[in-house]
Order: C-alpha cells, then sequence, then structure tokens
C-alpha cells in the first residue's frame, strides 16, 4: 500500500493532519509519503492507494492550486480510473471550476463542475450529522466559502443537521468513483469510524480498524447521542 498527503504544510487545519497519521498507524507496512509545496507529487510517476489533502486557508488553497495545476490530467486519470481520493474541509474546492470572492475570480483544476463562492466576512461554523451508505457521519463545519453546482448524482453524505455544500441543500460533498471530498472536518477519520470501515473496503482491506477501534466507537457513540438530542444547538 502506498499513501500520499499533498503539502501537509498547509492542508492541516482543525486536526486534518492526524487523518493521515492514523491511516499511517493503521497500516505500519504501509509506504506513507508526505510531498511539499515545491516537490512533484508520487502520483505523477507512481501508482498510489490513496491521495489525502486536508483543509488550508484560502492563500494556501491558491498555492495547492498552482502546484497542481500541471498534473491536472494526471489527476484526472486517476480520478477515472478510481484511485481513492479523501479530500476534507475546502479541499474539495481545489478540484472544482473556480473559487471566487467579491474582488477576484480563481480558476481551480476543474475537474468538477462546481463553483465555490467566498464571503470574508460571514464565516459558517455548524455542528454536522448525516448518513452514507447506511451510517452515519458526525463532525462539525467552519468554512468562508461554500460550493455551488449540482451534486444530486455525486454527492457523498445526506445532511439531518446542518446543511450540504450550501445553505440550500442537504447534499454534502462530492462522490465520484473513488474521490470522496466533504466540507465536514473533525479530524474527519478518527471521528467516524463506520466511514474508516467503509474508506478500508474500498481500499481492498479487511473490513476492521487494527487500532483504536474500541476507544474510536465509544467515542463516536457519545457524540451521536449528542448530536441526536432535539435541542442542540447546531450553528453559532
Amino acid at each position: 500500500m502506498r499513501f500520499e498527503y499533498l503539502y501537509p504544510e498547509v492542508g492541516n487545519l482543525y486536526g486534518d493532519s492526524y487523518n493521515f497519521r492514523f491511516l499511517g498507524k493503521c497500516f505500519p507496512e504501509a509506504e506513507i509519503i508526505e510531498t511539499h509545496l515545491k516537490q512533484v507529487p508520487a502520483f505523477v510517476s507512481q501508482n498510489v492507494d490513496l491521495i489525502y489533502l486536508g483543509a488550508s486557508t484560502e492563500y494556501g488553497q491558491e498555492m495547492i492550486i498552482e502546484h497542481l495545476c500541471p498534473y491536472r490530467e494526471r489527476l484526472r486519470e486517476l480520478i477515472e480510473s478510481g484511485t481513492v481520493f479523501l479530500c476534507t474541509g475546502n479541499a474539495l474546492e481545489i478540484f472544482c471550476k473556480r473559487i471566487s470572492d467579491e474582488t477576484k475570480e480563481i480558476e481551480a483544476l476543474g475537474l468538477f463542475d462546481f463553483e465555490a463562492k467566498r464571503e470574508m466576512l460571514n464565516r459558517y461554523n455548524s455542528l454536522f450529522l448525516g448518513k452514507m451508505e447506511g451510517f452515519e457521519i458526525v463532525g462539525f463545519k467552519s468554512q468562508f466559502s461554500h460550493l455551488y453546482g449540482d451534486n444530486s448524482e455525486e454527492f457523498m453524505i445526506k445532511a439531518e443537521k446542518g446543511c450540504g455544500i450550501n445553505r440550500q441543500t442537504d447534499l454534502e460533498g462530492i462522490r465520484y468513483k473513488h474521490f470522496l471530498g466533504t466540507y465536514v472536518l473533525g479530524p474527519f477519520l478518527l471521528l467516524n469510524p463506520p466511514f474508516v470501515r467503509f474508506l478500508f473496503r474500498i481500499l481492498g482491506e479487511p473490513d476492521r480498524i487494527p487500532v483504536f477501534e474500541k476507544e474510536a466507537y465509544e467515542a463516536y457513540q457519545v457524540r451521536l447521542k449528542e448530536y441526536h438530542r432535539p435541542d442542540i444547538k447546531m450553528e453559532s
């Protein structure tokens, strides 16, 4: 197994780097690659089983787009061939058409037909509860931007509490083949052991979590109980 974490020095907000560290704990024999800015990504010349990209600042997004643009077609090829991608927070915007705010428009990788719109004076903060593949997803969101476009055939999670890719929809994230992108933060994997088992299945690995499974499920059940309370305030 070979896992690649793209640009950990910028894609590391909200504990997102622990998603990748957790994968390393689960697969101690795997080749773990951290690709930094100005390095050529491993996926360009090697087969990679999973590519991870975490949340970054808005300036960090722009640097990542600049560095990934030369490899746009290789990324398209990997997505179409079924390579597993996991993108958390605003990382999924990098793979869409563009990101715009009140003053500028940034062309992104253009691999999905969505547009992100930033509101830098209006941060959206929310707890999140949703369903995917018959199990529940928990986490939170903290973002200046929302995604716009039709993800009715490509959504990842159906929101039960909190919103989807924008405030007008309950369809969260992008799921296309094995590309999995969501605004939900966490760290996402540590908070959602049923999703971890799903991820392992699509990687062709045993349907179990080799480390911290008991503790992860105990914490997950506590959070589920809290999020299901009828009086809980989801948005701040």
